[in-house]
């Protein structure tokens, strides 16, 4: 019976960790930083705006300003 479960690709997928995930949002923080936002700025912000803002880096300065 092992192949059913060999076969069925949502039992053998990997599951998503909470690391990834940090370690994805804080190389999002750390490029918004290299862009040239404030620190302080960048902390205060939560992760769906950090993705946001780096989806159009070009236009990121008419935003901050």
């Amino acid at each position: 019976m092992a192949t059913s479960t060999y076969r069925n690709k949502n039992l053998v997928r990997p599951v998503k960790n909470g690391k990834a995930k940090r370690q994805r949002v804080a190389s999002q923080r750390k490029r918004l930083v290299a862009l040239g936002v404030p620190v302080e700025t960048v902390t205060k912000m939560n992760s769906d705006r950090v993705r946001t803002l780096l989806r159009r880096p070009t236009k990121l300065p008419k935003v901050i300003a």
